[in-house]
Parts: C-alpha cells; sequence; structure tokens
C-alpha cells in the first residue's frame, strides 16, 4: 500500500522547492502565496519533519526538504512522460467511425487527400452500422446517418440521404427501361427496401413497391452497388455515392426522379474535443470536400432539412 500525501500538497512543495520561493510557486501553480504555505504546512505536519527552514525574509530547504525535493521532481517528471506520451500518440491518430458504405463508396477514395495535406496524423477508419458511444468507443469522430440533435455532440450537416434507380449499361440493354412503370417488370434489388415503395409514389405509381417475397435481399448500398454494376438487377442508390461510377459508365442513373427524405450524414465529435487539432483539421477538410461536391448540385441535396420538418 502507497503512502502518499495529498497530490495537491506534494504539487506545492515541490514547485516551492525548485523555486525555494513560496511567491514564484504560487504563480506558477496558479495559487496563492498564501495557499502554497497553508499546503506546505499540512505536508509538514503529515510527515512530522520541517521541509523548509523559514526566515523573515526567505525560506530554504532544510535536510529533509533536500532529500525529497529531487525524487518527489523526479517523480513528477516520470507522470509527465508517462502521460506527454499517452497525448503524443492520441494526437498522431485519428480514429472515425461510419456506415460500410458511407466509408466505402465517399470517405475512403478521398482519404488520401486528407493524408498528404496532414501527414503526420495516421487515420484509423472502422465501419459499423451501430452507431458510437464516445463516452465507451475509443473514436475521435464520426459520420452519423439520423436527422441530427444528438446531446452532447458537436454536428456538422454533410448532405442528405437520397436515392434513384440504377442499374449497369448491360442491364439497360437487356431490359429497355423508358418508364418508372417498366421497373415492376425487372428484377431489382432489395425490392423490399422502404425506399422503392418512397419512390415510386414520388413517380406517382400507387401500391408499388411493397413486400414481393422474391428478389435478392442484401443489407448495405455497397453490395447493391456491386450487384447492380454486375448486372443482377436495379439497386436503389444515391447518386453522390456512385458518382465515379456514373461518370465511367458502370452506372446509368435511369431517371431523373431522386428521393430525397429527412435523415442526412452528419459529421459528430463530442463537445469537449472541438479544439483538439487532428478534430479541427479534419472537420475543416471533409466540409471543404463537401462543398466542392455541393457546387455541382443539386441544392436540395446539399441544403440542412428544415428542424420542423
Amino acid at each position: 500500500m502507497r503512502h502518499i500525501p495529498p497530490l495537491q500538497a506534494v504539487r506545492a512543495f515541490e514547485a516551492a522547492a525548485r523555486h525555494e520561493n513560496f511567491t514564484s510557486a504560487a504563480a506558477e501553480l496558479g495559487m496563492t502565496q498564501a495557499a502554497v504555505s497553508y499546503q506546505i504546512r499540512l505536508l509538514e505536519e503529515r510527515l512530522g519533519v520541517p521541509l523548509f527552514v523559514r526566515s523573515k525574509r526567505r525560506v530554504t530547504l532544510s535536510d529533509a526538504g533536500r532529500k525529497a525535493a529531487p525524487l518527489v521532481s523526479g517523480a513528477f517528471d516520470t507522470l509527465s512522460d508517462a502521460f506527454g506520451a499517452l497525448i503524443a500518440e492520441d494526437e498522431a491518430v485519428l480514429s472515425i467511425s461510419t456506415t460500410q458504405t458511407f466509408a466505402a463508396n465517399w470517405l475512403a477514395p478521398r482519404l488520401g487527400g486528407f493524408q498528404i495535406a496532414r501527414p503526420e496524423l495516421a487515420v484509423r477508419l472502422h465501419t459499423a452500422g451501430a452507431l458510437v458511444d464516445f463516452a465507451r468507443d475509443e473514436f475521435d469522430l464520426a459520420v452519423r446517418s439520423g436527422v441530427g440533435g444528438w446531446p452532447g455532440l458537436k454536428q456538422h450537416f454533410l448532405f442528405r440521404l437520397h436515392t434513384t434507380p440504377m442499374c449497369s449499361p448491360d442491364f439497360l440493354e437487356r431490359y429497355p427501361l423508358s418508364a418508372p412503370e417498366d421497373l415492376l417488370r425487372v428484377p431489382r434489388l432489395s425490392p423490399d427496401d422502404p425506399w422503392w415503395k418512397l419512390w415510386f409514389s414520388e413517380a406517382g405509381i400507387d401500391g408499388a413497391g411493397q413486400p414481393t417475397g422474391r428478389g435478392i435481399r442484401l443489407d448495405t448500398q455497397v453490395a447493391e452497388g456491386m450487384a447492380a454494376i454486375a448486372g443482377q438487377g436495379v439497386g436503389m442508390l444515391s447518386p453522390n455515392m456512385w458518382r465515379n461510377e456514373l461518370s465511367a459508365g458502370r452506372l446509368v442513373q435511369l431517371f431523373p426522379l431522386v428521393v430525397i427524405e429527412g435523415p442526412s450524414y452528419w459529421l459528430v465529435y463530442p463537445e469537449h474535443k472541438r479544439n483538439q487539432a487532428k478534430i479541427r483539421a479534419f472537420r475543416d477538410w471533409i466540409l471543404a470536400e463537401v462543398a466542392a461536391q455541393a457546387a455541382a448540385g443539386p441544392d436540395e441535396i446539399f441544403t440542412p432539412p428544415d428542424p420542423a420538418s
């Protein structure tokens, strides 16, 4: 069992011993001279030996104080090194949690640019569907999908969730699709997904998109997109996540209609981390990336939803 005096008193002694001056120690510690004197007096009473010799104009270390001072200072140096190493290690690694689709289709293709801009930071990217508990999980920030309003978190809107039917050029050759109704007669990926019902409703096709009991069911948009590229069916996909594939001609957006719903992507992190350099660096970078995409539109995808809606 360790017999350690109160840390406040030990800190006061260590500073006063280095300076051999209570006033200078008080200035260093942000205390009053009387408070330093009081803490040292408590420590002397606890130890039963004087640590300083007091005269009218100055204080000097006693023999006991001179023996203890370097050991105490060394102990504080060891503590400083231990915690300093942890802080340095933490500041060198940026841990991000997000969904598989956002990670694979939006974030990962861009992270190289962030690494070039901040080569001193190592990025650890973790994908999961569950929301991060920052009080329990060791992540610096996350990209979440939802309506916002998470208590205790700083939140930055990125863009709104949106979807529209897409397929491969080969699939379109096999199944000519000239009107939304044609989608009811071709293989659709995850046909029971609620987004299909929403899209059909906005297209004016009531009653479509109901559960069919048939078709390939996939649990991520990444998997649906890969299946669509492979010609397995029409997927309900987000154009903002598949811009490269659309530009390269690996996917085709079938109709102009895009369904936009309330949930959005948000960058979030604990309020108390908002001033960390690595958090600020990533925040500024990702918001600039989103702004660059927003310049190409459409505006409604990059306009935050009305909180009252």
